[in-house]
């Protein structure tokens, strides 16, 4: 059987991804951008971005051969939390169900596997957040969205809560159009960041960026910003929770991203509780696996002066 643009896209939606688009390889047109923002050290101690940026120039450096890239996304919006009450604290809407690596990566290594079922000759490499590119790029080009002045990509439906995974094939496949840019004069994702994280739109510092802060940097946090975090344990969504495609999106797609009950707005005094084994199994099965317990005695110390504990 000939696989088509169309039936990659069919096959990808019965997958259960509720977006897919295809998109012709090439030389990754935001690489200089992403080589300014590098040499700038906006990235904080992201080590790992500097030292494999070369691989993100070209699909083709990461499958030899690449010609195209099937991109998908899942929906992980959920009506709007309540806020945390006084001796309570938010995770990030992303990390607070089911780790979106797993859930997203068997259903693309599914389909490349039915892809090689029918055809020996096919090569493929499935992505979800694991490798060296540029994700929001592809998944731009391949029509799912528009890169916002917060530099995530939105969708008109399904706003800008969504999970992106790429499967890179060495077919050639009909490209789908890019999608146009529908932010308007809208600054509402820059006007909110607590911490002033947007250098200008389009371009975010990490190091002043309260997800980054809590979950991927390793280190102290600096007063000024640590006193901006509060009710956030891990993560920070107030980009993305004004944004107005985001309060118009279907929520509660997938019960797998729907937060586990532990995780929902959880007791400050409960988790200073938890020992470093109490943590793991609490972050269990979560995305939250990348927050270590030191970034979470430094995450959960802070609430605790923030908010007088």
């Amino acid at each position: 059987m000939k696989i088509t643009a169309s039936l990659l896209k069919s096959r990808a939606l019965d997958e259960g991804f509720d977006l897919a688009g295809i998109a012709s390889t090439g030389a990754a047109e935001s690489w200089l951008h992403l080589e300014t923002w590098l040499n700038a050290g906006m990235h904080g101690t992201m080590d790992y971005l500097d030292r494999h940026r070369e691989l993100r120039r070209d699909p083709s450096r990461l499958l030899p051969g690449c010609r195209s890239v099937l991109a998908v996304a899942m929906s992980y919006h959920q009506d709007s939390p309540e806020e945390p009450g006084p001796g309570y604290c938010r995770i990030s809407s992303y990390a607070a169900g089911r780790d979106y690596h797993r859930v997203m990566k068997k259903k693309l290594v599914r389909l490349g596997r039915s892809l090689a079922t029918s055809d020996t000759d096919i090569q493929w490499r499935a992505v979800v957040d694991t490798a060296p590119i540029l994700e929001r790029e592809w998944a731009a080009r391949a029509g799912l969205g528009w890169i916002g002045r917060n530099t995530m990509l939105i969708n008109r439906k399904f706003g800008s809560e969504i999970f992106l995974g790429l499967l890179l094939l060495n077919l050639d496949l009909e490209p789908d159009k890019p999608a146009r840019d529908h932010c308007g004069r809208c600054r509402a994702c820059l006007d909110t960041c607590p911490t002033g994280a947007f250098v200008r739109e389009r371009v975010l510092d990490a190091r002043r960026c309260i997800a980054y802060l809590t979950i991927e940097h390793r280190g102290g946090i600096e007063e000024t910003f640590a006193r901006a975090i509060p009710p956030d344990l891990a993560g920070c969504d107030r980009c993305n929770a004004v944004c107005p495609f985001n309060r118009k999106a279907p929520s509660g797609l997938h019960p797998e991203f729907s937060p586990a009950e532990h995780r929902r707005n959880p007791e400050i005094r409960e988790l200073r509780t938890l020992d470093e084994q109490g943590w793991k199994e609490w972050r269990r099965g979560s995305a939250l696996n990348r927050v270590s317990w030191e970034q979470f005695r430094r995450n959960l110390k802070i609430l605790s002066e923030n908010r007088d504990f």
